[in-house]
């Protein structure tokens, strides 16, 4: 799906951040949905498929809920490579034994054409936004999970344009909700992510 050119370019501009790995997308290419998450996890890497780690039941759970299969969709992340931990305890581990962290702002930018031309390319009818990552990077810093889960918006997504600004462009239906791995931290959001799943299955029957 994307060029192999892209995928370098992205790589390289990874180069300087303390991030490994690079997780390719997972799924039909003609998906009517494509869910977006945050970065890859170590397992991931391992695998080289998303949501296979600690997320993997959950993010499974998701699926079974909306009555859709992995073959179905199309899943991928906002930032293909693993940003690992760098902090004084994490320094003295191998980079494969630290721990995941929430990836910047300029790591985000490296990646944001690669997520740009996946939109481009399968043109879905929704887009799941999995947790604040992912919709900040497509809707902007505006929307919060905790308001706008559950509830679908139509929105001209956020591109990254040739200047490596973003640009709003493309019309697009989200559908935001909590990532897989938030029950881990906070097992009540559990029923609120149920609740969440019905109302996409309704929006998918009425697309």
């Amino acid at each position: 799906m994307l060029k192999k050119e892209l995928i370098r370019d992205a790589q390289r501009g990874m180069q300087p951040f303390p991030c490994e790995g690079f997780l390719h997308g997972e799924g039909n290419e003609k998906a009517r949905v494509l869910f977006v998450g945050e970065a890859p996890g170590r397992t991931e890497l391992v695998t080289g498929k998303p949501f296979s780690g600690r997320s993997e039941q959950s993010f499974e759970a998701y699926l079974q809920l909306i009555g859709l299969s992995r073959e179905e969709i199309y899943v991928t992340s906002t930032v293909r490579s693993r940003p690992y931990k760098t902090d004084r305890k994490s320094k003295n581990k191998p980079i494969q034994e630290r721990g995941n962290r929430t990836p910047t702002k300029r790591e985000i930018a490296a990646h944001a054409v690669l997520l740009d031309e996946t939109i481009a390319s399968i043109q879905p009818e929704v887009i799941v936004t999995l947790g604040r990552i992912a919709l900040e990077r497509l809707a902007g810093s505006p929307f919060k999970v905790s308001e706008q889960h559950g509830k679908p918006f139509c929105t001209k997504l956020l591109s990254y344009g040739l200047e490596g600004t973003y640009i709003r462009d493309n019309r697009a239906i989200i559908f935001p909700t909590y990532h897989p791995s938030s029950i881990f931290y906070r097992p009540a959001i559990k029923e609120t992510i149920l609740a969440d799943m019905k109302r996409l299955k309704q929006l998918l029957t009425i697309l």
